[in-house]
């Protein structure tokens, strides 16, 4: 699969002869993608968070999610270096609807999207793939496995999220690097499979 044409600006970059791939952690908010951006990253992550205060309380839901006490207000960036040649930037994108603006910027020259998913609120999760799908950008799903959730196989994950069966579907613990680093494998295998045969 070529992974060229694809920088952290979202131009084209060959950054002498490395091959910088963007993806992009999608999901609602307090899903985990911080938290998985920071657990395989190898630089310590760029991270714009802001306190959560009583002004927001009439806007964000947090249901689910109260012990929550951070937001991302603009993106959270990451970064893997696969080998000498290839260098996968990470793009985690911010969760609330007032934030959403911000994601046709933020997917200009991304290859594709973990669209991050929590079972005890997967409706937050459709926003995510309607905007990936409108756009013809390939992702998978990864439900993080939250303490406490109810566990549901992929194939139960992908009826109730009505999602097409070649888009792969895994679980994941985003707090553990082993685990998202397996999402991020997948993620890539679906790229090459896509470029292979075309469909999304």
């Amino acid at each position: 699969m070529a992974f060229a044409n694809s920088d952290p600006t979202g131009g084209s970059s060959d950054l002498s002869g490395v091959r910088a791939v963007k993806l992009l952690i999608a999901g609602g908010f307090g899903v985990g993608k911080t938290t998985l951006v920071t657990a395989v990253s190898e630089i310590k992550p760029l991270r714009t968070e802001e306190r959560l205060s009583s002004l927001g309380a009439g806007v964000d839901d947090l249901t689910g999610v109260e012990r929550k006490t951070t937001t991302t207000v603009a993106v959270v960036f990451g970064r893997i270096t696969i080998n000498p040649e290839v260098v996968l930037y990470l793009f985690g994108t911010p969760g609330q609807d007032r934030f959403w603006f911000m994601w046709k910027e933020l997917s200009v020259g991304a290859l594709g999207a973990v669209v991050l998913a929590d079972t005890r609120r997967l409706s937050d999760s459709f926003g995510s793939i309607d905007f990936f799908e409108s756009r013809g950008i390939p992702f998978i799903v990864a439900v993080n496995c939250f303490e406490g959730a109810v566990v549901y196989d992929e194939d139960e994950v992908r009826q109730a999220l009505d999602i097409d069966g070649h888009v792969p579907v895994q679980l994941c613990d985003a707090r553990n690097r082993d685990s998202s680093k397996r999402v991020l494998v997948g993620l890539l295998e679906h790229l090459m499979t896509v470029a292979t045969t075309g469909s999304h």
